[in-house]
This record gives structure tokens, sequence and C-alpha cells, in this order.
């Protein structure tokens, strides 16, 4: 039996109340999407959630709703999934990309500092920064809010790793340090709707065009609408939007899940303090461990000090039925952004992860016999 690396965890319970919403009045536009979002602004302490049906989808009405356009530039880490980039382009922005602390994989604020300070004088400052919070364990926002306010960039927290995560005693989603953050809620996640996400934000004009775009850009709010009419059924497109919406089966597994969320993390936070005591004495580099930061664990993620060995001991998991994984290729290394112009090595340290990262198994029904067969493999590589 194969063991993969990330899996979604699904109860009798999660079944019921999906089936539950099957058989009601409503399949779309009913009253469960309202409570899952209420649902995960009471968890993260946040104003306004609006839930759609992806975290591609709200990042892309992320950028929409702060006023990214043609030609303005948008930034993100290198090391992250291409939705985190591809969303600039759907706004005609233009994109670049900030390279990693190799020790926490996420953005490096100080090389950040130096890119900005170089494009200020170039005047190519960004408009919009996607900050990413990698496997789980946020980035350093308060640096990173710093700068913005020094450099007057917006901020977007790509949190699709880290719904649950604390930074200095904040919840990840509490936007303190950012104008949007944006949950994935895709089976691999730390919770699941099947497929969905959710855009969050404190600030009532960001929510209100975020609603917009992610509805076809119709005001249903007679009071947002031009018309005049008294008629129920009058709506006013006021924005070109989209259909983004979360259908009210997904909400329904959300609000399922979201009940236990708490014990998810500490599930995974389990696991991988198990691997951090059983792999610590072999020639593999562990997550940094912040006392500062809690991170939600989405991937557990080793480096091979030994580059010659990446490829080998990846096969060789592979071969022995652990579905290992790489999270991720440098963003502009894909053949799409190759065209855009970027070249290998752009980003220094994002290449050097590269070469050395494989994401190691961790989900919350993983058994203690399946963690361990990972463990002992990865000892007997190494003998």
């Amino acid at each position: 039996m194969k063991i993969p690396y990330g899996k979604q965890s699904i109860s009798n319970k999660d079944i019921l109340v999906v089936k539950k919403t099957l058989q009601s009045n409503f399949l779309t536009q009913g009253p469960k999407v309202k409570f899952f979002e209420n649902s995960i602004a009471k968890f993260v302490g946040s104003k306004h959630v609006v839930a759609v049906n992806s975290a591609t989808s709200a990042l892309h009405i992320a950028c929409l709703s702060i006023g990214l356009k043609k030609d303005d530039y948008l930034w993100t880490s290198a090391n992250s999934f291409v939705a985190s980039s591809n969303c600039a382009l759907y706004c005609g922005a233009k994109i670049d990309f900030i390279d990693i602390d190799i020790k926490t994989y996420n953005i490096c604020h100080k090389k950040l500092e130096k890119k900005l300070e170089y494009a200020k004088k170039k005047r190519i400052l960004p408009k919009v920064i996607v900050v990413v919070h990698i496997c789980g364990f946020s980035a350093p926002m308060k640096e990173i809010y710093k700068l913005s306010k020094k450099y007057k960039f917006k901020i977007i927290e790509d949190a699709s790793h880290a719904i649950g995560g604390l930074y200095f005693k904040n919840k990840i989603g509490s936007c303190k340090f950012s104008d949007i953050t944006v949950f994935s809620f895709h089976p691999v996640k730390i919770i699941t709707t099947a497929e969905g996400g959710a855009a969050i934000t404190n600030n009532s004009k960001i929510a209100n065009n975020l609603r917009l775009y992610a509805d076809h850009g119709v005001a249903r709010n007679k009071n947002k609408s031009k018309f005049k009419g008294k008629e129920l059924w009058n709506f006013d497109q006021i924005k070109l939007g989209y259909n983004y919406r979360m259908n009210e089966i997904q909400a329904a597994l959300g609000l399922s899940q979201l009940k236990k969320i708490n014990s998810f993390l500490r599930i995974r936070n389990t696991i991988a303090n198990r691997y951090n005591r059983e792999l610590k004495n072999l020639p593999i580099i562990l997550p940094n461990m912040d006392s500062n930061i809690y991170s939600s664990f989405h991937l557990y993620v080793i480096l091979v000090k030994n580059t010659r060995e990446h490829k080998k001991l990846f096969n060789y998991l592979i071969m022995k039925k652990i579905i290992v994984n790489l999270h991720y290729i440098p963003i502009y290394r894909h053949s799409f952004y190759k065209s855009l112009g970027f070249k290998k090595g752009y980003c220094p340290s994002a290449e050097d992860y590269y070469s050395r990262a494989i994401s190691l198994p961790i989900y919350p029904n993983i058994k203690n016999t399946e963690q361990k067969y990972v463990i002992n493999c990865i000892k007997d590589y190494f003998k």
C-alpha cells in the first residue's frame, strides 16, 4: 500500500452533513456559505471572510480588490505554487520574484529590502507583494509590514498552507500585518471543502469588492444598486466579475471540518515532532523551529545536505511506495515563466532549496506504523 505525502481526512460525520445538504432546498446560494464565512472569521479573529471555489480564485479577486491593474508590479516568493504569481498576470500586471531565506524557506526580508531599494531607484516598486507562508510557517510579517509602510505596497498573505498557524500569538488570517489573507481548502490542506478557498480582510471596502468580483460583479443589495426601483427582483452588475462562488455542499463540508481543526493541528504537530526526534542525527536539515511561530504543518520538508543524494533518496522512497513530493520548483523555472524572460539562477537560495527538498508524508490519519516505516526507510538509506 502506498503512503502519500498528503491526504484528506473525511469522517462519517462529514459525509452525513454533505448528504443532508444534498437533500436540502439549497445546493448553492443558501445559508451555509455565510455560516462558514462567519465561522472562519471567528476562528481567525477577522472582520470579513469571502468564501470562494478555490484559493486561486481568492488570489485573483484579492488582487482586483486592492486595485492591481495593467503594468503594475506584483512580487511574490520564488518558492511557491504558480497560483501565487499567476494572479498578477490575470490582472495584466507584471510579475517579479523575491528570493527566500534558506533556513525558513519563506521570503527573506533582508533580500526583499535590497530589492525594494533598487526598485525605488528604477521607479519600478511593486503595488502588491504576495507573501507566502510555506509549509504552514509564517513569513517574517513584522519586517515585511514595516517595509510596506516605507515603500507603500499592499500585502496579500498567501496562507494556503497556514490556516490555524500562529505568528507571535496572532492567528494567521487576522490580517494584523496585511490587507488580505487567502486560505486554501484543497483536499491535502489543513481542512478541506473538496475544492475551495477564502479571502479574509478587516477592510469593509475591500470586502465589498471581494464579494462583487466573486459573484459576477453583481450587486444584490438594493443599497449598492444604481436601480431606484423597489422591486425584490432588481439587481445590478456594477463591475466585471466572475463566478467564483463557493457552493452549499462545499460550505457544509467546511463547517464540519472546521470543528476538527484544532485536533488536526495537534496531530500534524505531533507527527512533525516525531520526525524531528527520529531524523535529527541524519545528514539532512529539518524544519527550522521558531518559538514565535506555531506551524500548521501542511508540509514537512527535509533538505538533504548533499545535493547528490537528492534524486537518489527521492527515488528510493518512491520505490518503497512512499509517495514523497517536492514543494516547489522555483516558479520562474516553469516553461511559461521562462517565456517571459526569467532565467535559471534568478533566485539562488530558491534554487538551492529546490535541489535538496523532499516533502515527507504528513496528514492526520497517517498511522504510527506508516510513519515509523517512513522513518526507518530514511534511516536505512543513510546506513
